[in-house]
């Protein structure tokens, strides 16, 4: 366990999956990651096809705050667009904005890091 963080609910590699989402992090477009556990830690690494990323920052939020901007920083056009894709990748999902997830926040790792 990670001082002020529970225990992780699933591994870093898990993090980010999905091509769609893999090809924004590479380039550049998507700096964060909302999941409904504890993937990482501040500081940790993980690797995406060669290139690393660290992670800068977890917090708890709720998912009704999510402001255009985040969802941009997610990689999506607008926050109606990570919505659309969220439902579609969960049946039975419908958006009610209620739930606290984490969100972390991530930077591509340069070479002297």
């Amino acid at each position: 366990m990670n001082a002020g963080y529970p225990e992780k609910t699933c591994a870093i590699e898990r993090l980010v999956r999905h091509p769609i989402l893999v090809a924004a992090a590479l380039a550049g477009s998507k700096t964060q990651q909302r999941r409904d556990g504890l993937y990482a830690y501040p500081g940790e690494v993980f690797t995406l096809e060669g290139v690393e990323f660290e992670i800068t920052s977890v917090e708890r939020r709720p998912l009704a705050e999510m402001t255009d901007a985040e969802a941009k920083a997610e990689g999506y056009a607008d926050l109606a667009a990570y919505r659309e894709f969220i439902v579609s990748m969960h049946p039975n999902m419908t958006w009610s904005g209620e739930g606290y997830v984490w969100v972390h926040c991530f930077k591509r790792r340069t070479p002297a890091e």
